[in-house]
């Protein structure tokens, strides 16, 4: 086991981890790459395909606009809606996009704060002419390596070849380069060589629990402490939970309709101020209505290209979010805990769900365009009972049952997005997941965590299932909900 939690979780903007998050760091290494090797100025022309589901579903997903951010250097976890928005818009108005113009301005920062060392040769950030000539879109092709592939070229004046790269965003905003493969296994067969406990399995992963005396979430954070010390995990986790409830707060001051023409309304603001007046005294009652609101509220904002975090991906964000709301307001004492103590819950909450998210990487996929929603919604669903079963005192075997009954009931979930967009059905699916993921952790809590069918071989079934999902159902828009549902 080589991936981090912060690997598994991290910021970046909407509305979707794999069609926009990946594309826009696939398009930023690419300049990088130009930059570092004293080429980028010599630029004179871009040339982009995308194919498979990027190529399907790219409009609706913004997948077109993250890749001409990136290519200015743009990095999807530092940008600003507002900035994109801007860039967007004199992107737009000038037909240009100034090439590295981003990496070139953070080589100046870093040069001005000392730091030379990984700073790319000192060059200019050419304006390049950009047509839609230049964008070639594939979307009945399907690269070897995955569904979401894309290619990047660049050429100089006379029409030469600088560099050509080829990407594929595999889910959550992973990246991988034809032909870097060897150099990425390397590096995380080195990782997996300096972990104390390394897993890739959920049995593996019960048996050094069992044998450490580790919770789960304590085996999870002594591998994260080869590459940070325990106060900077803390220190990210907490930085990622506020970036969720800040994702959550933006929505609910944001009226009207969602943007994509599908005239989606947005319910958040509303539904907050009824729940406000029913329920002001946080009655337990209402715990679900409140995680419905979250989850609704974290995807608006993922569908209005709001900053948030990928938990794993951004299709299924809204999920973790809502069910660490449960835990930090519907646990038993959680009204008294300080905010220090509130702190730990999520950290451990954050830790324990990445540890299972770790075992869908490993044996399986989070990409929807290779798995379905199975693999967003059904994953994040699965690490959210882990992450409460968890924060409300279960085993280790325990957290094990609850992830494996959440995923057992999400198994042949399609990925059919109307209009490709990251709305229908995906909002509401995420509040229904979240309760989804709440009752597994209870029912798990019930026993004693011995059960029928492992979390191990759901994953596989998961997976198999997958493979034989047909492609209509697997982020194309080609099928289900995408063609049935006439779009006005």
């Amino acid at each position: 086991m080589a991936v981090s939690v912060f690997d598994l979780f991290k910021v970046g903007i909407g509305p979707s981890s794999s069609h926009t998050v990946g594309p826009m760091r696939a398009a930023h290494h690419f300049a990088s790459r130009l930059a570092h090797a004293g080429l980028l100025e010599r630029a004179r022309s871009l040339e982009m395909h995308l194919y498979g589901s990027l190529a399907a579903t790219g409009r609706g997903h913004g997948t077109f606009s993250a890749v001409l951010l990136g290519l200015e250097g743009f990095d999807p976890e530092q940008v600003l809606p507002t900035e994109v928005d801007a860039a967007i818009a004199r992107i737009e108005a000038s037909g240009e996009v100034r090439f590295g113009t981003e990496i070139l301005a953070a080589n100046e920062a870093d040069e001005a704060n000392g730091a030379h060392a990984s700073a790319p040769p000192v060059t200019r950030a050419p304006a390049i002419r950009i047509s839609t000539a230049d964008l070639v879109l594939h979307p009945l092709t399907v690269l070897a390596r995955h569904t979401n592939g894309m290619r990047v070229a660049a050429r100089d004046g006379a029409g030469e070849l600088l560099d050509e790269q080829t990407y594929f965003s595999v889910g959550g905003g992973f990246v991988v380069r034809e032909g870097a493969e060897d150099d990425v296994q390397q590096r995380l067969e080195r990782a997996v060589a300096r972990q104390p406990y390394p897993f890739t399995t959920a049995r593996e992963l019960l048996a050094h629990a069992h044998a450490s005396g580790l919770s789960i979430a304590g085996v999870m954070r002594a591998n994260e402490r080869v590459q940070r010390t325990d106060a900077d995990i803390d220190a990210g986790l907490t930085g990622l939970w506020r970036v969720m409830e800040a994702c959550k707060d933006s929505a609910l001051t944001r009226t009207g309709t969602l943007p994509g023409g599908l005239e989606v309304r947005r319910r958040a603001p509303e539904w907050h101020r009824r729940l406000r007046e029913q329920d002001p005294d946080r009655d337990p009652v209402f715990w679900q209505e409140w995680i419905n609101l979250v989850a609704l509220a974290v995807n608006e904002e993922n569908a209005s290209g709001g900053r948030v975090v990928t938990a794993p991906t951004n299709g299924a964000a809204g999920i973790i979010p809502a069910v660490l709301f449960y835990a930090t307001h519907y646990a038993p004492g959680a009204r008294d805990w300080s905010d220090a103590h509130k702190a730990e819950v999520v950290a451990e909450f954050l830790l324990t769900a990445a540890a299972v998210g770790v075992l869908y990487k490993e044996q399986a996929s989070i990409s929807g365009a290779e798995v379905g929603c199975q693999g967003e919604v059904g994953s994040a669903s699965s690490m959210a009972a882990a992450g409460l079963a968890h924060a409300l005192g279960g085993t280790a075997e325990q957290i094990e049952n609850a992830a494996e009954i959440a995923m057992e009931h999400n198994l042949g979930l399609t990925c059919d997005p109307v209009g490709g967009l990251v709305q229908i059905p995906c909002i509401e699916r995420n509040a229904i997941a979240a309760s989804k993921a709440v009752n597994a952790a209870k029912m798990a809590l019930m026993g004693d965590g011995t059960h029928f069918v492992t979390l191990d071989q759901v994953i596989r079934t998961m997976r198999d299932t997958g493979r034989d999902m047909s492609d209509l159902y697997k982020e194309t828009s080609r099928g289900g909900l995408a063609v049935n549902v006439i779009e006005c």
